[in-house]
């Protein structure tokens, strides 16, 4: 379903396309919000560990705030707040932090705590677990520190072939996924795993979360209409790396990732008629406005909405953080 978002006069015959819903989701509302709201508790300074989110303009505006972002929880002095990012840790991450006594607050995604769960609740009951997931990702070291011993990386296809050899005659093989991949590329691996696993079980659930669907989705509306795709997004982000590849799959003649609206090469859009934007779940709203003010200077200035889901779901803030009922 389309709705118009903005309309004028286009004598050029050039059109921006703009992919919905993207940009925030409830997991990086939540977690941006908590940052906020323990500066305003406690004061400033409140230590983060790693990127809250993996986004450098939302990282440098909470730092001008009063946040200070460290590799790890060591790094921050003894008793000092901290909160843990978006991406969720391991329990080792914890245990670090409660040696140096800081004030942890977890603002993990709660659907990337649901996989946390689901690892441990299959490592107590024998399973072997096979990980879809990029290797280093933050989400992948917090998600497989809950069962080290029993989590075992597959990143890609490639991957697959690198599984240890006793996995074969395991009877209790389970596959989960990190909840940021392209739905395609992670089914296209469990079909690869069920030809060498045929005892692979799949999970209750789907991992890969519902902001992260719905923006490859909505990319995939407009891409095949788009000489080229925008995505607004940071190049440490996975979900926004992922709306490229699916730009690029789904009939975009080109796509490319832009932190900011001045990245963007005026070379690209030479010859085009028709820009399609989207934005990483990790992209505030300012960021893809001025990238469609940017395009305007081009004229691009006939802006359309094309709308594929509606989200409404809203995570409560950490207990510590909620306001006191009266």
């Amino acid at each position: 379903m389309s709705s118009p978002l903005t309309h004028s006069e286009n004598e050029t015959g050039k059109k921006i396309l703009l992919a919905a819903p993207r940009g925030y989701c409830a997991g990086v509302d939540r977690a941006v919000e908590t940052v906020e709201r323990a500066l305003e508790q406690y004061g400033a300074p409140v230590y983060v560990r790693k990127e809250i989110v993996h986004n450098r303009y939302v990282v440098d505006t909470l730092a001008e705030k009063g946040a200070i972002f460290v590799n790890e929880a060591s790094d921050a002095p003894e008793g000092a707040h901290m909160v843990f990012s978006a991406h969720g840790v391991s329990p080792a991450v914890h245990a670090e932090a409660a040696a140096k006594n800081l004030k942890a607050i977890d603002a993990a995604c709660p659907l990337v705590t649901k996989v946390h769960n689901e690892v441990r609740r299959f490592d107590k009951q024998g399973f072997q677990i096979l990980f879809i997931g990029h290797e280093g990702h933050e989400e992948v070291e917090g998600t497989m520190g809950h069962s080290p011993e029993k989590t075992h990386l597959v990143d890609g296809l490639a991957g697959v072939e690198k599984l240890p050899a006793f996995l074969a005659d395991e009877p209790n093989l389970m596959w989960l996924s990190q909840t940021t991949l392209s739905v395609d590329e992670t089914m296209e691996i469990v079909r690869a795993l069920k030809v060498r696993y045929p005892q692979l079980q799949d999970p209750p659930s789907d991992d890969i979360c519902y902001a992260t669907q719905n923006r490859q989705v909505a990319v995939k509306a407009i891409a095949e209409a788009c000489e080229l795709m925008i995505v607004v997004g940071s190049k440490n982000s996975s979900n926004s790396v992922r709306l490229v590849e699916v730009a690029r799959q789904s009939g975009a003649d080109a796509a490319h990732l832009v932190d900011f609206a001045r990245e963007i090469d005026p070379a690209w859009l030479d010859g085009v008629t028709t820009v399609g934007i989207s934005s990483g779940a990790s992209v505030p709203e300012i960021l893809v406005q001025g990238v469609v003010e940017r395009l305007s200077e081009f004229g691009f200035n006939d802006v359309e909405e094309v709308t594929s889901a509606a989200e409404k779901i809203v995570f409560a803030l950490p207990r510590v953080l909620r306001p006191a009922r009266t």
